[in-house]
């Protein structure tokens, strides 16, 4: 008998992230969170895919891993034209999302097209597209999932009606920042009319920022699970709150630079963040893969992606030794503990080309692996420091403490 996708989905995860005992504080919260996690998060990857590439230096021989998530930048590193990209993800709907996305940019009859349903995201004409363009050409578990019932008893591909952007556990985060700011008399939505840097910063300086010192606010993000939904598990949050006194303060700090250090002109986190949609004007910040002058690249590139529910351990475990040119773990080691980390290093040693590069984000700002991971292992990759603090600068999403670029030497 198989084993239904979701019930999968829900053991990784478990194993991923449970590590106290079930009847203690932090065992409640940790699966509390799973509990969520099982369903949709992001419809939108948080990490910018543009530093992601500068790291990696992919070239047409390249063989990329990385976790799925929303599926952004599975399609975006299709611009580089990488020869394969396996695409791995716990989270059953991510897996469909990418799914959903690559089918897309393979099957619908054109860039608008593609634009109305995977940037825009919120008209009933994209629920008729999908079943005229896509329905036929996703795998029966994808096609299950979309097909399938909310609790409300609507398909999930209505989500695509109804701005996807909006849904999701971080679009309802975002969405409940949103409704806070209103009980205060702001509207975050202004930070997008900001026309300069120096608009944008002053604007956040006397409007949103004395946000974080309301008593409601700070009360709310001292709660673990308040950040729940910005996929962000017990234990990354308290590597998060080592990066400032409270949590108030070190999501201000994050919040604005994302709405102070780059323009509004070019960065489409903040428009998700501030408007939560995408800008509609022309030459608006978009993901790379829902550029105009890359779709006909994502589009015949796209069967070179296999999506997989899967760990990455896991996966690794099936590769040829030396068989990896990049590796691409977001956010996940902040949930690792010691033993898991060692176990996924040790996978990405025997994987690796000599060579190879692997990207990760992280809460707090310093590399987690050093006095975790044995020396024996880390001694065979080199840190670019100067590289990572870079690109790290230049991320757009904000929201990480660091980025990491490790080389494998070989």
């Amino acid at each position: 008998m198989s084993v239904p996708a979701i019930d999968k989905s829900s053991s990784r995860l478990k194993d991923a992230v449970h590590r106290a005992e079930a009847n203690t504080r932090q065992g409640v919260l940790e699966r509390m969170f799973t509990f969520a996690f099982r369903h949709l998060v992001y419809a939108q990857i948080w990490e910018d895919p543009e530093v992601d590439l500068q790291a990696l230096k992919l070239t047409p021989e390249s063989r990329v891993i990385t976790i799925a998530s929303g599926g952004c930048n599975v399609l975006s590193y299709l611009t580089a034209n990488p020869r394969e990209i396996i695409a791995v993800d716990l989270n059953s709907a991510h897996v469909a999302l990418t799914k959903l996305k690559l089918a897309g940019a393979r099957h619908l009859p054109t860039y608008d097209v593609f634009l109305r349903f995977f940037g825009h995201a919120d008209e009933k004409s994209n629920v008729a597209a999908y079943e005229r363009f896509l329905a036929g050409h996703i795998d029966a578990a994808t096609r299950r999932y979309w097909e399938g019932r909310d609790h409300f008893g609507r398909k999930r591909i209505s989500l695509f009606a109804r701005s996807i952007y909006k849904h999701g556990l971080l679009g309802y985060f975002v969405g409940f920042g949103h409704l806070i700011a209103r009980l205060y008399g702001i509207d975050p939505k202004k930070m997008t009319g900001m026309q300069s840097l120096e608009e944008q910063r002053v604007f956040f300086d006397t409007v949103m920022a004395p946000l974080f010192d309301k008593r409601l606010v700070r009360w709310a993000t001292s709660q673990k699970v308040s950040l729940y939904g910005l996929g962000i598990p017990p234990a990354q949050y308290d590597a998060l709150a080592t990066a400032g006194n409270d949590m108030a303060s070190v999501l201000r700090e994050r919040l604005g630079k994302l709405a102070c250090d780059f323009p509004m002109s070019e960065n489409y986190f903040a428009w998700q963040a501030f408007s939560r949609s995408y800008s509609r004007e022309e030459n608006a910040p978009l993901p790379l893969y829902l550029k105009r002058d890359r779709f006909e690249a994502v589009r015949d590139r796209a069967e070179r992606v296999k999506v997989l529910q899967a760990s990455f351990t896991e996966y690794l475990g099936s590769e040829p030794e030396g068989s990896i040119d990049a590796f691409v773990l977001l956010d996940a080691q902040d949930w690792m503990t010691d033993t898991q980390l060692n176990e996924l290093w040790s996978a990405i040693l025997r994987a690796a080309r000599p060579g190879a590069r692997i990207i990760f984000r992280t809460a707090a700002e310093p590399s987690l692996l050093p006095g975790r991971v044995v020396d024996e292992t880390l001694a065979r990759f080199t840190y670019e420091a100067e590289e990572s603090g870079r690109l790290g600068a230049a991320d757009r999403s904000s929201i990480y403490g660091g980025f990491h670029l490790y080389v494998f030497n070989g």
